[in-house]
């Protein structure tokens, strides 16, 4: 549990579950796309959009039936997901045709608040810098467990993306190796660092500042965009300006402006569509191998699945098959409809 304000003690969270799940998922490996893939069947069982009344997440009323959260006085909570598709016990995978191997990790469930009807977007500024915080903490916490060498918090809203519950709330998944999509983009970070001496995405925000077309929200030590280069309608990234390669690093200034960029973002989304806007969010930073990275910056990506107001934009044969995602809106229109949009924050403490 975490909280801006001292926690009183004697919360005690009981397991709304007589017997642990068990949980042994396993990875097969992919040879010809050079990678694992996480087999957990046992998820198939997991809570699927509750009534509000049996809502896992929200805090316990009545002790004879806990749910996930224990009652009492704090703003976040952290738990192992009981549906993992990681898990530090894994064990024994499946003799198959292709390698497989135990799918050691950990999974977490972050609960941004006791407000069911709540959204990221509408806490207060101070609760936003918490979560950052949390997803730090957590970060060191993971770091050396099971051989992990990536943690990646993530927060899917809405069923256009596969919420199975609507309490606001994001994961957290620590991999033992460092997945496709962040090594992808490591490994074209660390090849610009290698030929400039200058960090890839941080020459990207100078560029981004200076041509302004884009920009959502700018100050000392944040900025949000939409990038030129943005696969998926209103993709909107979010990032410190000043070196920071993970969430530890962040300076308490930047982690005020972060906050204050991030809560921007999310009430444009929901203020442009007048009504809770479907979308990923992914935060990605340095893997847990103990080096530095400077060649890499901590940042967020915003995947919404909207292409217009009307339609939604899933991913098709180009995207899936071939890789090539194709766009029929330009980054500077999204970004334009996103500027108009203004919003009021609270004024920081």
């Amino acid at each position: 549990m975490y909280s801006n304000r001292p926690i009183p003690d004697g919360i005690v969270a009981i397991s709304p579950f007589a017997e642990p799940q068990h949980a042994n998922p396993h990875l097969r490996w992919h040879a010809l796309r050079g990678e694992w893939v996480a087999y957990a069947a046992f998820r198939q069982n997991r809570t699927y959009q509750p009534p509000p009344q049996y809502n896992p997440l929200a805090p316990t009323r009545d002790p004879a039936h806990p749910t996930e959260m224990p009652a009492g006085d704090y703003e976040i909570a952290v738990f192992d997901n009981r549906f993992p598709s990681l898990a530090p016990d894994a064990h024994d995978p499946p003799a198959l045709t292709v390698p497989s191997a135990p799918a050691n990790g950990q999974c977490e469930v972050v609960v941004f608040t006791q407000d069911p009807q709540a959204a990221l977007g509408r806490l207060p500024l101070a609760r936003i810098e918490l979560l950052l915080e949390v997803w730090a903490d957590r970060t060191r916490r993971l770091t050396g467990r099971n051989h992990i060498q990536y943690v990646l918090p993530f927060e899917n809203r809405g069923a256009e993306v596969g919420v199975t519950l609507h309490h606001p709330h994001g994961q957290i998944y620590a991999y033992p190796f460092v997945p496709p999509v962040p090594a992808r983009q490591l490994a074209q970070e660390r090849e610009y660092y290698l030929q400039h001496a200058t960090s890839l995405l941080g020459d990207m925000v100078r560029d981004e500042a200076e041509d302004g077309k884009r920009v959502l929200y700018q100050d000392e030590h944040a900025i949000a965009f939409v990038p030129a280069c943005a696969r998926y309608p209103y993709e909107v990234w979010t990032m410190p300006t000043g070196p920071c390669s993970d969430f530890a690093a962040l300076t308490p200034v930047q982690r005020a402006s972060l906050a204050r960029a991030l809560k921007t973002v999310l009430l444009k989304f929901d203020c442009l569509w007048e009504r809770p806007f479907p979308y990923l969010m992914v935060w990605y930073q340095a893997p847990t191998d103990g080096a530095d990275h400077p060649e890499t910056q901590l940042h967020c990506q915003f995947y919404p699945p909207y292409r217009t107001r009307d339609r939604l934009k899933y991913l098709a044969g180009t995207e899936i098959g071939a890789g090539m995602f194709a766009m029929d809106v330009l980054p500077e229109t999204t970004a334009y409809e996103l500027q108009q949009v203004d919003v009021r924050l609270e004024v920081a403490a």
